[in-house]
C-alpha cells in the first residue's frame, strides 16, 4: 500500500482546519446527518470489511459481527438517540456571592482530531472513535495500521466514498507516516496501540501541548478464588483468552489461581476450548491467526519457560498458535514481563487472596482485572487494586455496554470513551459566567468597602 506523502498530510490538515473553520460541523443536524451516512456506509461496505478481516486475521464473520459491527451500530444509535441532549448548554448553580449573574456550561469541539488505530479490532477501534469525533463537531484525519493491509484498504475506499475530505480523511503508511502526523500541530490525538508507542505519542504531543487520549494496554490478570464457580470461570475465561487469538488488549494476561482448586481448573479451561473450536483447532473457521510472523516469532520465544499442560501446538507457515496453558511460571519468566498479546496463559497460584493482591499491586496498573470468587472477597479485591475496568466473574464484556466509560489508568492509559464519554473526548466543556448589566455590587471593588460583611458570605 502506497504510504500517504507529508505534502498530501500537511495539506489534508489544512484542508481540515478550514472545513471546521466555515462552522458545518457545529450544527447538530449535520453531526446527525453524518452518523447516518457512517451507519448506512458500514451496513454498505459490511461484507467486504468482513471479507477482509477473514484475510488479515482468518477472523470468522460471526466474530466480527459481535465484536465490531455490533458494537459500532450500537454506539451510532446511542449517539443519535442522546446527542442532542448531550450537547445543550447546562445551566449549573450560581453561588450567592456572584447573584445575580448565571452559570452554564457549553460544550464546544476541540478542532481537528488524529485518530491512530490498531490493527487487532481494526473496524471497531477506528469508527468507535470516530463517531465521538463526529458527534461532537470535529474534523477528523484517520490513520490505521499497516499490520491490517486488507481492512486498511477497504477502510480507506469507504471513508472516501462517504465524507467530504476536509471533514474526515485517512492516510495510510508505518512509522515513517505516525512520525509525520505526531509533528502536525492536531487539537486531539487519539491513539491505540501499547504502552511503549504511547509514549512517543505523548512526547510528540507536548511539542504542541496537544491533549492526548492513550488506549494502551497491560497485562490483565484474572483471578479465580476458592469460591468461584469454575465451569462458568473456565468457560468465560477460555473465550476471553481464545477471542481472536488472544490479540485483545483486555484479554486475559495471566491466571492467578487459589492453589486448591489449579488442576480442576486448568482441565475445565482445556475442555471448554476444545469444545469450542473443535478437536483440530486449527481446522476452525472461528479461530484467528497471529497477525504477522514478527509477532508468531515473538510468541513462540514466550512458550520457552514453565510447563505447557495444554496446547503449544503450532504452524510458521498459517501463523497458528494454538491456545495455550503454561503452568509452573515465576514472576520473572520472559512471559510475565510484557503484555502476551497471543493466546498463551501462563499460569501462577497463591493461597491467600492478599498474595494475589500484592502480585497485581506490584506490576504496572492493568486496563483490565478479571476477579472469580465471592461478592465479599471481591469487594476487597477492587477495593485494593487499581485497573482501567474489568468483571466480577467474567471476562471482556465490560468493553460491550457503551454506558461504562472505557479506558486506561496509569501504563494502560489515559482518558476514557464510549458513549457519552466518547462525546465528551472530543469536546472542550467551557464555563460562562453571564452578569447583568442591571446592578454592580461596588464591595467587590477596592477600597473594598463593607468587606467585614463580604467576610461573612464568602
Amino acid at each position: 500500500m502506497e504510504e500517504t506523502s507529508r505534502t498530501a498530510i500537511e495539506q489534508a490538515l489544512s484542508h481540515h482546519r478550514a472545513f471546521f473553520v466555515s462552522g458545518q460541523t457545529r450544527d447538530i443536524r449535520f453531526r446527525l446527518q453524518n452518523l447516518d451516512r457512517l451507519n448506512a456506509a458500514l451496513h454498505q461496505w459490511e461484507k467486504r470489511l468482513a471479507d477482509a478481516l477473514w484475510q488479515d486475521l482468518h477472523k470468522s464473520y460471526e466474530e466480527a459481527f459481535l465484536t465490531e459491527f455490533s458494537l459500532v451500530y450500537q454506539e451510532i444509535r446511542n449517539h443519535r438517540r442522546h446527542l442532542r441532549t448531550w450537547s445543550r448548554p447546562r445551566q449549573v448553580p450560581t453561588p450567592l456571592h456572584l447573584l445575580p449573574s448565571s452559570s452554564k456550561i457549553l460544550y464546544e469541539p476541540l478542532g481537528v482530531a488524529l485518530i491512530i488505530t490498531p490493527w487487532n479490532y481494526p473496524i471497531l477501534l477506528m469508527l468507535n472513535v470516530l463517531i465521538g469525533a463526529i458527534s461532537s463537531g470535529c474534523c477528523a484525519m484517520l490513520k490505521p495500521s499497516p499490520y491490517s493491509p486488507t481492512v486498511a484498504g477497504v477502510m480507506e475506499g469507504m471513508i472516501r466514498e462517504t465524507f467530504d475530505p476536509g471533514y474526515v480523511s485517512i492516510v495510510q503508511g508505518g512509522r515513517a507516516v505516525n512520525g509525520i502526523l505526531l509533528e502536525q500541530p492536531f487539537d486531539l490525538i487519539f491513539f491505540t496501540g501499547s504502552p511503549a508507542l504511547g509514549k512517543i505519542v505523548m512526547k510528540a504531543a507536548a511539542q504542541h501541548l496537544t491533549p492526548v487520549i492513550l488506549e494502551l494496554g497491560g497485562k490483565s490478570p484474572v483471578v479465580v478464588d476458592t469460591g468461584a464457580n469454575l465451569d462458568m470461570a473456565s468457560r468465560r475465561i477460555a473465550f476471553g483468552k481464545t477471542l481472536n487469538a488472544g490479540q485483545t488488549c483486555i484479554a486475559p494476561d495471566y491466571l492467578l489461581v487459589h492453589e486448591s482448586v489449579k488442576d480442576e481448573l486448568l482441565k475445565k479451561i482445556a475442555a471448554r476450548i476444545d469444545r469450542m473450536y473443535g478437536p483440530d483447532i486449527k481446522e476452525s473457521r472461528h479461530y484467528s491467526r497471529i497477525v504477522s510472523t514478527r509477532a508468531f516469532e515473538r510468541l513462540m520465544k514466550l512458550m520457552d519457560q514453565g510447563r505447557i499442560v495444554y496446547g503449544g501446538e503450532t504452524d510458521p507457515d498459517t501463523r497458528y498458535i494454538a491456545p495455550t496453558l503454561i503452568d509452573g511460571i515465576r514472576p520473572d519468566d520472559p512471559v510475565m514481563q510484557e503484555e502476551i498479546f497471543g493466546p498463551l496463559l501462563p499460569v501462577m497460584t497463591f493461597s491467600r487472596i492478599n498474595e494475589a493482591i500484592d502480585f497485581v499491586i506490584s506490576r504496572p496498573k492493568p486496563l483490565a482485572l478479571y476477579y472469580f470468587g465471592s461478592g465479599k472477597q471481591a469487594a476487597e479485591v477492587l477495593a485494593k487494586t487499581s485497573s482501567g475496568g474489568g468483571c466480577i466473574n467474567d471476562t471482556i464484556l465490560h468493553i460491550a455496554n457503551h454506558r461504562l466509560p472505557f479506558g486506561g489508568v496509569g501504563n494502560s492509559g489515559m482518558g476514557q470513551y464510549h458513549g457519552y464519554e466518547c462525546f465528551l473526548a472530543f469536546s472542550h466543556t467551557r464555563s460562562i459566567l453571564t452578569s447583568p448589566t442591571w446592578i454592580d455590587l461596588v464591595v467587590k471593588y477596592p477600597p473594598y468597602k463593607g468587606f467585614k460583611w463580604i467576610k461573612k458570605i464568602l
